[in-house]
């Protein structure tokens, strides 16, 4: 299952600081939407209203016609942040089983860790402690410990921003392995216009504080993308367009 997104003119302030202004936007089902913005525009801000972690000043998030706060509650939305937050006393597959013992959820079955472990290139390192991994691999852990329990809508946060390229480039493609076999709805906050394109149906660019959006940009490049999709002229051209639309906030 995964969830549409119903956002009507979302405002948030703190105080006399107005952060968002009036945004609106529409996600169907297993959509996955970028989104971009210069550095303290409001994009984590907005993630964390959607997740229902935080209220908008005003205007309303709908996820399925439901509030986000009862959605997350209901155990429907999955978060991953820059930092994958692994315990450090327990094994891999000790940590990727982690948020079912907290759902109580007991119902997966070790055939399922597996699965998700292959996807994302675990296999084998089921018994390893957190300082026996690559930041690479601990980031990996943290993707295959929130798709295990299936998230409709997974909410992402500069999830690859620590990083190097290279590792950056694989994680970007394990992430699209997974994502195309549970076909969550996705939103991937980034600073990378390249990490954007390469990996959305649409690219959101929000303009500097407070935040509206500046521009919806639709991804045509087709699926599945692979290495050689980083070699079109319009991948490129797309990259340049939503580097435009930046400028222009």
């Amino acid at each position: 299952m995964s969830l549409t997104l119903e956002a009507n003119e979302v405002t948030k302030s703190f105080g006399s600081l107005q952060v968002l202004n009036r945004i609106s936007l529409s996600i169907a089902k297993t959509e996955f939407i970028s989104i971009v913005g210069p550095s303290g525009c409001g994009k984590s801000t907005l993630l964390k209203i959607i997740g229902g972690l935080i209220k908008p000043t005003s205007g309303t998030i709908l996820l399925d016609g439901v509030s986000p706060v009862r959605r997350r509650r209901e155990g429907y939305l999955g978060f991953v942040f820059q930092k994958p937050v692994l315990l450090p006393w327990r094994k891999l597959e000790q940590n990727v089983r982690l948020p079912l013992e907290i759902l109580h959820n007991h119902s997966s079955s070790h055939v399922r860790i597996r699965k998700v472990l292959e996807l994302l290139g675990l296999s084998g390192f089921e018994d390893a402690y957190p300082r026996q991994l690559s930041g690479g691999m601990q980031q990996r852990a943290a993707l295959a410990r929130v798709f295990l329990y299936e998230p409709s809508l997974l909410l992402m946060d500069e999830p690859f921003g620590a990083v190097d390229e290279i590792t950056r480039t694989r994680l970007n493609f394990k992430l699209l392995n997974v994502w195309e076999e549970y076909q969550s709805t996705i939103l991937f906050v980034t600073h990378s216009v390249e990490e954007a394109v390469l990996l959305a149906d649409r690219v959101v660019v929000l303009s500097p504080r407070p935040a509206k959006v500046e521009a919806m940009i639709n991804i045509t490049l087709p699926r599945p993308r692979s290495m050689e999709t980083l070699n079109r002229n319009d991948f490129h051209e797309l990259v340049q367009c939503t580097r435009a639309k930046l400028k222009t906030t």
